[in-house]
């Protein structure tokens, strides 16, 4: 039997790397998927796939930042497929990197809008969703860095990833006697185009050095990290809420 069989889910991030190989995964395990990200031939794209390997799905492009996306997709959720049972916020920025006091006040806004505020936002329009449909699974995609790990030149980064946390710990208290269970997804270095293993000056040094600061010495996939999300967002954690669960390959362990 399918994973996510008769439920209704919301991507967000979903043009590439950890959104992409979720929303491929969610609907391949039955979930009807509503996808987002900003760039729409990109979202149409993954939406062709999913319907070609027999799943079902609807993309809404735009901006995690805009309230008015968040409500579009809930709103389509409701109307394309009938309620929403699973909201995986996982969009989000690195921005840019250095010290903190080189970081421009607009720079330190735009993370933590996208990465923290889209966040709450979303939630507050996906939570009523849930509630009709008496319980479902609010997931968020955070980072050991601000929870188990400091790096140089991320403090916005590891500010809003950690704030991210704290909002999950109050939510999963909050909406657990709803049925509603709360959980964040912490990936390790995943090898996304948004990684800056992918960045167009990085060499292969700068692959070694990521890897080599992870216990398994080597970078996530995409659709490992979605294999941890389908763990959350399924009945298989329907005792789990309120937890950080790292899906990191060690990065927050290694010392070696």
């Amino acid at each position: 039997m399918k994973r996510l069989a008769g439920k209704i889910a919301i991507v967000t991030g979903a043009s590439s790397g950890i959104g992409h190989a979720a929303a491929r995964l969610f609907a391949s395990e039955g979930a009807q998927v509503v996808v987002s990200a900003r760039r729409q031939n990109e979202l149409d794209a993954l939406v062709e796939a999913i319907v070609r390997d027999g799943g079902s799905a609807v993309a809404v492009a735009g901006d995690v930042c805009d309230k008015h996306l968040a409500q579009r997709l809930v709103t389509t959720a409701l109307e394309r497929f009938g309620g929403l049972d699973i909201a995986f916020n996982n969009a989000g920025i690195v921005g840019p990197m250095g010290p903190l006091q080189d970081m421009s006040p607009h720079d330190w806004h735009d993370i933590i809008h996208t990465n923290l505020t889209a966040a709450f936002v979303s939630a507050k329009y996906q939570v009523p969703a849930l509630l009709q449909r008496g319980g479902g699974s609010l997931l968020f995609t955070s980072s050991f860095v601000g929870h188990t790990v400091g790096m140089p030149g991320m403090a916005a980064y590891g500010a809003s990833k950690a704030g991210i946390l704290g909002m999950m710990k109050c939510l999963a208290a909050e909406l657990g006697p709803h049925g509603i269970r709360v959980n964040a997804l912490l990936p390790g270095g995943t090898d996304t185009p948004a990684s800056i293993t992918n960045a167009p000056d990085a060499g292969p040094e700068v692959l070694a050095f990521v890897e080599n600061l992870h216990a398994l010495k080597r970078m996530a996939t995409p659709e490992e990290i979605a294999r941890a999300a389908l763990y959350l967002a399924s009945d298989d954690a329907s005792f789990v809420t309120g937890t950080a669960m790292l899906a990191d390959g060690g990065v927050s362990i290694n010392r070696t």
